[in-house]
């Protein structure tokens, strides 16, 4: 009698250990399209083995808990691909940005006068073009001085000129404005995160007293913001001291040594934007960020954009040097440029400058040339910083080797965005063949318990026929 009994004990605990089986395999395929779910299976085990009068028996099977199948790798891969990936995804946008802000279109399938690869279609909207069109307006005075109609053409040139210089260093002041304020948003996001990591982290400290490794939807919870931290900033996780359910969360100073973001449930030390850089950690040090959208902006406001601009400013300033010098020899009269303006911002005509007295020359002789002809030979001058010029080679190859750095750095972000963004994304695939949910797997794993679960419900009928038999028995 006590054998029967302690075989529907063991065959309801069979019943049991299978139904968690099937329970499991409904709730993978319920999450067959969340991403940040990791699946999950039933560990069966032996409840151990007694030593009876007819020998050695089994307890039964029964359920010893849930295992999240994960690869601990591959999530760190992600992290550390994730964030080259959107490093690179915003220096690429914000270079493609300074391209449109130069007004040229370049397809790199070409030269142009001024820009390598410049279609001619923007003619009317680069610097590059209207410094040629105003060489050439010097050319066409010196050809006919006492043309009125000449002069006028050439006063507009120049003042085409000047707002195109204004104009493309506007638009990219604003956009590195633009990233300033991006990675002042995206730093106090970084901040909001790592605040939702250290909650999560206390929630599994709690569930998993006693129990480590249970709180599998929290940990589910708890990597998905660690991928989308990932996004802004480069870091690796470490576990806590003497706990298996807390993470620090591990930034680099400048000089590789680690930083501690986020110790388990302790409050975030944070990340804080200066302005020209990014501190974290108790006391704060400089971060020497590799990756995310905040080095990736830092990297793109004060690497080329800052270049290009530097790079116009001393287009500007040479030209005011060299067009007051040739229009206005030994400084006798009028300037054709402000003086004071010797940045692509500050730019500007001499205020006395008009379409009326455009000069070609400063003789009597109204119908002389030498300066039209002196201003206009300019566009032929090498000029070298080697000996106090601001820029090297003359305007038009000067010029043309701004933008073609410029769309050099914006092509090799692009295909490194594309290279990296396939590379993360097979990191992705990867870790989804391990850890993501098979409908055909799960809907053999349900068939397999159902089918256990059939058996046991069969072991348990033939014992309940077994125990009323000697009940019958017992009381005939």
């Amino acid at each position: 009698m006590s054998g029967l009994f302690s075989e529907l004990h063991r065959t309801s605990q069979a019943i049991a250990a299978q139904s968690q089986g099937v329970f499991v395999s409904g709730k993978n395929m319920a999450n067959v399209n969340n991403a940040a779910y990791a699946r999950q299976r039933v560990i069966l085990g032996d409840r151990g083995v007694v030593q009876t009068v007819l020998g050695p028996q089994s307890l039964g099977v029964e359920a010893l808990g849930l295992q999240q199948v994960r690869d601990k790798l591959l999530d760190s891969q992600i992290l550390r691909e994730t964030a080259l990936m959107t490093s690179l995804e915003v220096q690429s946008d914000a270079f493609f940005k300074a391209e449109a802000a130069l007004g040229q279109n370049i397809d790199r399938s070409g030269d142009a006068t001024y820009i390598e690869g410049a279609d001619s279609s923007g003619a009317s909207k680069g610097i590059g073009e209207a410094l040629d069109n105003l060489f050439n307006a010097f050319n066409g005075l010196a050809a006919t001085p006492r043309s009125e109609s000449q002069r006028q053409s050439l006063y507009q040139q120049a003042q085409t000129l000047v707002e195109r210089f204004n104009i493309v260093d506007g638009r990219l002041e604003s956009i590195q404005s633009d990233l300033t304020e991006q990675m002042s948003a995206d730093a106090d996001t970084v901040n909001g995160l790592l605040l939702t990591i250290s909650d999560l982290n206390r929630q599994i400290g709690q569930y998993e007293v006693g129990e480590p490794g249970s709180a599998l939807d929290l940990r589910d919870q708890r990597q998905a913001k660690l991928e989308e931290l990932s996004k802004y900033v480069d870091f690796r996780t470490a576990p806590v001291a003497g706990s298996t359910s807390q993470i620090q969360i591990l930034a680099r100073d400048t000089g590789g040594a680690d930083v501690v973001l986020l110790d388990g449930a302790n409050p975030p030390t944070g990340v804080t934007f200066t302005g020209t850089g990014f501190t974290g950690g108790n006391p704060p040090v400089a971060l020497g960020l590799l990756g995310g959208r905040l080095q990736g902006a830092l990297t793109a406001r004060d690497g080329a954009i800052a270049d290009l601009r530097t790079s116009l400013d001393a287009m500007a300033r040479q030209l005011v040097t060299s067009f007051n010098t040739a229009y206005n020899p030994g400084g006798a009269y009028s300037n054709f440029f402000d003086p004071a303006g010797t940045t692509a911002a500050t730019i500007a005509l001499d205020a006395s400058l008009s379409s009326a007295n455009v000069r070609s020359t400063v003789t009597a002789d109204p119908g002389a040339n030498d300066i039209a002809l002196a201003v206009y030979g300019l566009s032929e001058v090498a000029y070298a910083t080697g000996g106090g010029d601001a820029i090297d080679g003359t305007f038009g190859s000067y010029y043309r080797s701004v933008v073609s750095d410029l769309a050099n750095a914006t092509a090799s972000a692009e295909s490194r965005y594309d290279d990296q963004s396939t590379l993360q994304r097979l990191m992705v695939e990867r870790r989804d063949s391990v850890s993501g949910v098979s409908i055909d797997e799960e809907m053999t794993n349900l068939i397999k318990y159902q089918r256990a679960f059939d058996a046991s419900a069969r072991v348990m009928r033939m014992i309940d026929e077994m125990l009323e038999t000697v009940v019958k028995g017992l009381t005939a």
